[in-house]
């Protein structure tokens, strides 16, 4: 047979890090700024830790929270679930109690992991002790028992000073003791394609997100197809500055694993330690996904585009940022092709994604094709497929769909329809197949019954010299129904009058799309990684009522 037989060999996350351990057991697995594993010692770690949650009680399909910054130990603890063919749940850093406490209840969880003080303002179990004021009364290193969260059992963290309410990291792995390996195989090698390995909730435009269940296969395959666009093998490292409870950070993981490459990450985001760790560990591909981050790197005071020399691709959408920014990018990262993606946290991450030997216009304006196994389709408003370039509804199906939105049957149907998942995004796809997006749907205008596009306009406000970053968001009107309103971050060192910037607007785009206001903005309201708008949109609320009580 002389035609090329392609095939999918995937497994499980836990047997992911299985596989690569047996392959290069002394290769760097991980490395953060202070410290790193090989592929060994993580294994060896994730046991450890797969035993002390197994001595702790947890059982397959049972629920864990990993409240902690990114670090390697979240690693361990992550790969320790996979293997006992438990449910990871990472819970952002950022939260506070009443999200902490939402999410413990709605997520069932048995077990919370977590650590204490990392840096200034920063305190986990202080967050914990404020989620759950009994805990506070609770006797360090024991079971909990609390009547708002009747699931939990046991808070575990990575520290030996004794806690109110909480089990020193000592006392947790001493319930390993009576665990051995062997039960842990028999659990991995149980673990099916199809089981739920992460429960990630959505960073939420609303109060309370959506715990998005996703499976082994959704994980592996989409990090797979990641790992293969981009032409990874075990001489790549690859650096993502996304927190672990993102998709972002865990979907890329296992695409390293799966090259037998070396990731690279760091505990937060912070510009001058992201361009000390490039410096350092010279990875070959970044994975910041969010002009922001680049954005931020850039413009810092030791940012050298010499020491981004290493770096041969780069994910960052640059076809929705304008020219001046694609320019500023292709100058400091002189080596690096660039590619555009797309994709959300109930895809399992990355949907769409440029080839690197994709055309520079294609990948500079454009946002790829689909990974092998997954089919994309525009949906016109009456439910018919869209012509090539007509802007309608992004609908995805395949292998990364998220299975379910846990305990909430109504809004899953409402979002898998027909066995398309509807991602209320934007979009078009071209004749060559390609997609582009166009913003969320929530996020178009209606200014006078005329349909705008917030990213059209933040596109225009972006390309003024003096702007570094743009949102805009609708501010309620009585004759217009709504009309635009641009939150603006500017350039280190430069200005401009909004006055300026609105007169800069009237000059390319019509004049119902032009800001009515412009506001100012030195530190953005963000979740993991992205800007939340509905938080602009309460500020343009606040800022109108004060004016009203003001007259």
């Amino acid at each position: 047979m002389s035609a090329t037989l392609n095939y999918t060999a995937t497994t499980t996350v836990g047997d992911l890090l299985v596989r690569a351990t047996a392959r290069t057991p002394d290769k760097d697995a991980i490395r953060f700024p202070d410290q790193n594993r090989s592929f060994r010692q993580l294994h060896q770690a994730a046991m450890l830790r797969a035993r002390e949650l197994y001595g702790l009680g947890v059982r397959p399909g049972d629920h864990v929270g990993i409240f902690l910054p990114s670090c390697i130990e979240y690693l361990e603890y992550y790969f320790g679930l996979a293997y006992l063919g438990a449910v990871s749940v990472p819970m952002n850093a950022r939260y506070r109690e009443h999200e902490l406490r939402y999410q413990t209840v709605n997520a069932d969880l048995v077990h919370i992991v977590s650590t204490t003080q990392v840096a200034e303002g920063l305190d986990f179990r202080a967050r914990l002790h404020q989620a759950f004021p009994a805990l506070r009364d609770a006797p360090a290193d024991q079971p909990v028992s609390l009547p708002e969260a009747p699931r939990l059992r046991g808070i575990t963290l990575l520290t030996d000073e004794p806690s109110a309410g909480c089990l020193r990291q000592s006392v947790s792995q001493g319930f390993a003791a009576e665990v051995e390996d062997a039960l842990i195989d028999r659990l991995r090698r149980a673990v099916t394609l199809r089981q739920t390995a992460l429960m990630l909730y959505t960073s939420g435009t609303t109060s309370n997100p959506k715990g998005c269940m996703i499976s082994h296969e959704a994980l592996v395959r989409t990090g797979m197809g990641l790992a293969e666009r981009y032409g990874m093998t075990d001489q790549d490292a690859f650096w993502s500055p996304l927190p672990m409870f993102h998709v972002g950070a865990l979907f890329p993981l296992c695409a390293a694993y799966h090259a037998g490459a070396t990731y690279i990450g760091m505990q937060h985001f912070d510009a001058g330690a992201a361009l000390r760790l490039v410096r350092e560990t010279r990875p070959t591909i970044g994975y910041p996904s969010f002009a922001l981050f680049l954005s931020d790197m850039v413009y810092h005071p030791d940012f050298r585009a010499e020491d981004m020399a290493s770096l041969r691709l780069i994910n960052c959408s640059m076809a929705l940022s304008p020219e001046p920014f694609r320019e500023l990018m292709r100058k400091s990262f002189p080596n690096a092709v660039f590619v555009g993606t797309y994709g959300m946290t109930e895809t399992a991450g990355t949907v769409t994604t440029s080839d690197p030997a994709d055309s520079e216009a294609e990948r500079l304006n454009r946002l790829g094709r689909p990974f092998d196994g997954l089919s994309v389709r525009i949906a016109r408003e009456d439910g018919a497929e869209a012509a090539p370039g007509e802007i309608g509804e992004i609908c995805v199906k395949g292998f990364s769909i998220f299975t379910e939105y846990y305990g909430d049957p109504e809004k899953t149907a409402e979002a898998k329809r027909d066995g398309w998942f509807h991602t209320g995004d934007l979009g078009s796809i071209d004749a060559a197949g390609t997609l582009m997006f166009h913003g969320r749907a929530k996020d178009m205008l209606k200014v006078g019954g005329e349909n705008v596009a917030a990213l059209e306009i933040e596109m225009v406000v972006a390309q003024h010299p003096a702007v570094k970053t743009c949102q805009v968001v609708g501010k309620p009107d009585a004759r217009l129904q709504e009309v635009p309103v641009a939150f603006v971050e500017l350039v280190p060192g430069q200005s401009v009058d909004p006055a300026a910037l609105i007169a800069y607007c009237k000059t390319r785009i019509a004049s119902f799309k032009v800001p009515r206001d412009v506001h100012f903005i030195a530190e953005w309201p963000m979740s993991a990684s992205k800007i939340q708008k509905f938080k602009l949109r309460d500020m343009v609320q606040e800022m109108a009522a004060d004016r009203c009580a003001a007259q």
